[in-house]
């Protein structure tokens, strides 16, 4: 069977990554409320679930990674969607607070094997010489899996009731996500048929970034990894945060109910678009200052619901920065330990950084829902995300200071 190209390839790989990033990660925010009804739960108890599925995501990635480093992608990934499959359609019979964290840690070990690390190792092992532009092509159609999703879960919850609705997703997950990754993943490249990363150092970076005789606990040593790990870290309990409690906090601001669908929506609208922006213009940017500006953007999104009292016009302002921001951020995750502190030794440092990274994902919804009060709603838990956002753009400028500067 013939392989396809990075374009077509990208392009097919990203439609079972709308769908599952549709199904289960923007699709909590819409069951959470039903949920607490049913099961006599709190805030902080709906919560706890989502954030055991991160964790549950994040402990699994490591073992993944190594599946697919060794060939078994196709199996990987089409094992996979058949999990979460099963996961959704079992949900859907959850009568207990058990039986919903239960399920929300089997989705969350599917989610390691079906979400964007699984899926941009695979295209950086088949595409070593265009990965940026493979990862950014495959972003595109996964971004607006709240805009798709959102409005439709809610409309199937409306005809049909969560749990049924549960089973469509399911549906989707075994009848489409399961062949496609089934028929897409053939030929996968032999583990010694990787290709090592000939691209030019940037200018400005890190002398040692393609020298593989450093080893990598020397990179320990050095203050850039540390300061990527913190805004890492941080950006990533934010942007966790938020979707599992986007929806309630919009209800409690009094905003109708089309405008609580809609922002959220929109926001996959304005993540593709900032990738675009990216794919198209980054040629001509500088790209440390990209880098540098990209993340100021989530916090600034976050000043203007705080600013605006979740008022129409504020969480349009929030929409597009916060949108803007997160969709371009990804990029910037992704390739920043490359450019700053080894891009020979990127997997195992971004690997050092997986169970740190899993714990922030699973504790930052939890600790929305602690933060949130009859009294006060979600505002104590803004100005929580506010400042770690800042802290971490701020980790992000001191990296980027250190590793460029003049080596004398």
């Amino acid at each position: 069977m013939k392989t396809l190209g990075l374009g077509p390839f990208s392009v097919w790989l990203s439609l079972p990554q709308l769908i599952t990033w549709g199904s289960v990660f923007y699709t909590f925010s819409l069951l959470m409320t039903p949920l607490e009804a049913e099961l006599g739960m709190g805030r902080a108890e709906s919560s706890l679930a989502f954030s055991l599925a991160l964790l549950a995501e994040g402990l699994m990635a490591y073992r993944v990674g190594r599946w697919i480093d060794a060939g078994h992608e196709r199996r990987v990934m089409t094992l996979g969607s058949l999990w979460v499959g099963l996961g959704l359609l079992g949900h859907s019979f959850v009568t207990s607070v058990a039986g919903f964290y239960a399920a929300w840690i089997w989705l969350g070990l599917g989610m390691a094997a079906t979400l964007y690390n699984p899926a941009f190792a695979v295209v950086t092992r088949r595409f070593a010489q265009d990965f940026r532009r493979a990862i950014i092509t495959l972003t595109f159609l996964g971004g607006l899996a709240s805009t798709v999703f959102i409005p439709l879960f809610a409309w199937w919850m409306e005809l049909w009731g969560w749990r049924q609705a549960l089973w469509a997703l399911a549906g989707l997950q075994l009848l489409v996500c399961a062949p496609l990754h089934g028929w897409l993943l053939h030929g996968a490249p032999r583990p010694h048929a990787s290709h090592p990363d000939r691209t030019q150092p940037e200018h400005g970076a890190p002398a040692d970034t393609h020298n593989p005789a450093v080893p990598v606990r020397e990179h320990l040593r050095h203050a850039p990894f540390w300061l990527l790990a913190l805004f890492m870290v941080l950006t990533m309990s934010v942007t966790s945060a938020l979707p599992a409690h986007m929806i309630a906090l919009l209800q409690e601001s009094g905003l109708s109910p089309a405008w609580v669908l809609a922002i959220p929506a929109a926001i996959g609208v304005i993540q593709v678009l900032g990738r675009l922006v990216l794919f198209v213009f980054e040629r001509y940017w500088d790209v440390h200052a990209a880098n540098r500006w990209i993340p100021t953007l989530i916090p600034a999104g976050i000043v203007a619901l705080l600013i605006g009292g979740l008022s129409p016009v504020a969480s349009l302002v929030f929409v597009l920065l916060y949108g803007l921001g997160n969709g371009m951020n990804t990029i910037v995750k992704g390739t920043a330990m490359a450019q700053y502190v080894s891009r020979a030794h990127v997997g195992q440092l971004n690997g050092l950084l997986g169970l740190p990274i899993a714990l922030a994902r699973a504790a930052a919804p939890l600790t929305l829902g602690l933060l949130w009060s009859p009294q006060h709603g979600y505002t104590l838990a803004l100005w929580w995300l506010l400042a770690a956002s800042l802290l971490g753009t701020g980790a992000l400028w001191a990296a980027q200071r250190y590793a460029l500067k003049p080596r004398h």
